[in-house]
């Protein structure tokens, strides 16, 4: 079976701030280190995905705007809701800033239960909780 995608690469105006951040991240809810070099770095799930890292010498502004036409978050499978209370206690100890708190753990509706974070380039993904 084919993964659902192939891959997504995200452009970073600080590689070593990103790298720290996405690796806390991934590595949590269990994708695997890649390939490393000057300018980037890959995260691979077990389907085979893989999330890029890339400070691009190509690369115009300094901050991802979610708000903007193009990406407005990603969404990863996060294990059950225990693995999100403790991601959510350590979020910001790695850069990660939690949005909608107010609404945890059910931001997305009543029956959808995930954590939202954003980090210090503007990146928003929402780690989603398997069903119990």
């Amino acid at each position: 079976m084919s993964s659902a995608f192939h891959h997504v690469e995200l452009w970073t105006a600080d590689l070593k701030t990103a790298e720290h951040e996405w690796r806390w991240l991934l590595d949590a809810i269990g994708w695997g280190e890649g390939d490393k070099w000057a300018q980037g770095r890959t995260w691979t799930h077990a389907d085979g995905s893989y999330l890029v890292l890339e400070q691009s010498p190509d690369l115009h502004g300094t901050l991802h705007d979610r708000l903007r036409p193009g990406l407005n978050h990603l969404a990863f499978n996060a294990g059950q809701t225990a693995a999100l209370d403790a991601l959510r206690m350590t979020a910001h100890e790695h850069g990660w800033q939690e949005l909608f708190a107010d609404k945890y753990p059910h931001a997305g509706r009543p029956t959808h239960t995930a954590l939202f974070l954003e980090n210090t380039e503007g990146f928003e993904v929402e780690l989603v909780a398997s069903p119990e």
